[in-house]
């Protein structure tokens, strides 16, 4: 419990064997009171850990991909009682022990979605992120903030909180089942007014971290692109998607 809120960490895992423990341990006692971890077809022993670790355990049959995870993630944290809900990747890159600064944003009433931002305090290449995907980042963050009216430091971090009212709010289950997703939900909150934070945090790359390789990298820069200028069309009234429709019109309503 958080300021009388209850606080579900969602962990959407694939291979996380080998980090799993490690991230589990740093999260924080006596604020996480659930964490549900969603496995998306390992092949290796993260199953099993997640079990012996005393962790919520959901499993997909076959591998639907990152988005598909989330959606799991984020229905049976409402399901248990979320107020506010914490993606925490089980790779260990993220630091967990920031998860009660990040659900403090959010049961502090100031903001509705919170995310840990790598650029912020200027650690992600000192942190190890490779030099190529840095400036992709930076580009495409450029672009996503003048074409979204927004100010983020970066739009591509997979360490985010949310409040239950946003994830009630937002159509986020009609959104892609891969990495697109993130940018999908972010672009939605955006777009509908949501009030979106972030906080500096550290990351670490090494080889057990999951990462996705560069043609993989590009179609998802595209696909952000993409969703980026439907968003604008949006905003602007000239052209709401079917991603943006319901949640133009609860803006616009008084």
């Amino acid at each position: 419990m958080l300021d009388g809120k209850r606080i579900v960490v969602v962990m959407p895992a694939y291979r996380a064997g080998r980090t799993l423990e490690a991230t589990v341990r740093d999260l924080p006692a006596g604020v996480v009171d659930d964490t549900v971890l969603v496995d998306d077809a390992s092949d290796d022993d993260t199953v099993a850990i997640a079990r012996s670790l005393g962790l919520t355990v959901l499993l997909h049959p076959m591998n639907r991909g990152y988005g598909a995870n989330q959606k799991t993630c984020y229905r049976a944290a409402l399901d248990r009682g979320a107020d506010v809900v914490v993606m925490v990747h089980p790779d260990y890159q993220y630091d967990p022990r920031l998860v009660t600064a990040m659900a403090g944003m959010v049961t502090s009433g100031v903001y509705d979605l919170v995310l840990g931002s790598r650029i912020i305090g200027g650690g992600a290449l000192a942190g190890g992120m490779p030099r190529w995907k840095y400036v992709a980042n930076r580009a495409l963050t450029l672009v996503q903030n003048l074409l979204l009216g927004a100010k983020m430091s970066e739009y591509h971090s997979g360490y985010r909180a949310f409040s239950r009212a946003l994830l009630e709010a937002l159509p986020w289950a009609d959104n892609s089942d891969d990495f697109v997703f993130d940018n999908e939900l972010l672009a939605q909150a955006i777009v509908g007014g949501h009030r979106v934070g972030e906080v500096s945090v550290p990351t670490r790359y090494f080889a057990e971290a999951s990462s996705i390789g560069f043609a993989r990298s590009v179609r998802y820069g595209l696909g952000v692109l993409g969703v980026s200028f439907q968003g604008a069309l949006a905003r602007s009234g000239l052209r709401v998607s079917r991603r943006f429709r319901g949640i133009v019109a609860r803006r616009a309503s008084p």
